[in-house]
């Protein structure tokens, strides 16, 4: 197709095609066309080889991957969208079973190995225009922008004019844990952007069921030895466990301990 430019100003860059994002993103997650040999550690290739082999529990046997095939599609584009059908290919993967002696453990000859094709299902295929026929209708991917895994730091600014201070913990598979703290020097802990808990609560839940054992993750803690009369302590300024949520040890006056 042939383009008419009536601008007066000259194009510095060429404008990109930019569907070719999406199709060779996709290009790279199947690779059809590609030996599997010649296939690159990427999209599929590199899902079975992070899921396989799997092993037994006494390592007498295991399940490897071997390869995968993309066979073609059993209708057209035209007939899918007639018809009120997905445009999608059968994916068939071919698995290898091996058994070892029981006597040899891991370590042993191989006693038997058998190779097998199976069928996994079907996978959307995407059409010259970058779009996915799903049940007789046309889609399109929308590519998202995601946040790097780690630890994202930020603060927001109550009307009083407080600072919340807030961390994200993003996780490069799974759920997201926050901390907060709220306009009463609280911290809150939130999985997956649900309801808030008291931080204390998932510190609970991971193994720390006393205060003494949460305090000690914060502060550094002293042994002191029995001795009579019994030691006045001074403390500088409140001790505030943000884990409890609250002030642990408050310095109004002088805190007298009887040490024993």
């Amino acid at each position: 197709m042939k383009k008419m430019s009536f601008a007066k100003i000259p194009e510095v860059l060429e404008i990109p095609n930019l569907i070719d994002i999406q199709k060779k993103s996709y290009e790279e997650f199947l690779q059809p066309g590609k030996s599997p040999l010649s296939r690159k550690p990427q999209g599929l290739e590199a899902i079975f080889n992070e899921i396989f082999p799997i092993n037994a529990a006494k390592g007498l046997s295991s399940l490897e991957f071997a390869s995968y095939r993309l066979e073609e599609p059993k209708y057209n584009i035209k007939e899918c969208l007639d018809r009120g059908l997905t445009y999608d290919l059968p994916l068939k993967a071919t698995f290898r079973l091996v058994i070892r002696e029981e006597e040899s453990g891991t370590g042993g000859q191989l006693r038997e190995i058998k190779e097998e094709e199976v069928y996994l299902g079907e996978i959307p295929l995407m059409t010259p225009q970058g779009t996915f026929i799903i049940n007789g209708a046309q889609r399109v991917v929308v590519s998202q922008l995601h946040r790097s895994p780690g630890v994202v730091y930020g603060f927001s600014i109550h009307p009083n004019g407080k600072h919340l201070y807030s961390c994200r913990i993003i996780s490069y598979r799974g759920g997201w844990l926050e901390f907060e703290l709220d306009v009463n020097d609280l911290v809150y802990a939130r999985i997956d952007r649900k309801r808030k808990m008291l931080a204390t609560a998932l510190l609970r839940a991971l193994g720390y069921q006393k205060d003494e054992e949460i305090l000690s993750l914060f502060y550094p803690t002293r042994e002191l030895k029995v001795e009579e009369p019994p030691k006045i302590l001074k403390i500088k300024g409140p001790r505030f466990s943000r884990a409890l949520g609250r002030i642990a040890i408050r310095t109004i006056r002088k805190s007298v301990r009887r040490l024993g």
